[in-house]
């Protein structure tokens, strides 16, 4: 049997499981795929996150449609403060 730091057997003793119950199954997260492209405007070879450019020789940024997959909901952030909620500007202090 394999034994968690704690002392018990992995799962158990967690607070989110009885003991025997397996836990549940970690969501699955995406990372972003950098991608290239030329500028459109300038024709500088730029990097980009899933289809996103933004030319950093004269401004340039493609629409964020245009991207390879649709962008995270606000309420997928794990900083996010809650519906109805305006979030806090750390540098208003």
């Amino acid at each position: 049997m394999i034994t968690s730091p704690s002392g018990g057997a992995p799962g158990e003793g967690h607070g989110t499981a009885r003991p025997g119950t397996p836990l549940p199954a970690p969501a699955t997260v995406f990372t972003p795929e950098i991608t290239h492209a030329e500028c459109r405007k300038c024709g500088t070879r730029v990097a980009g996150l899933d289809g996103r450019y933004a030319c950093g020789v004269c401004g340039w940024t493609n629409d964020w449609s245009e991207g390879h997959r649709p962008l995270p909901r606000a309420e997928d952030d794990p900083d996010f403060p809650g519906p109805g909620v305006s979030p806090a500007n750390p540098l208003a202090d």
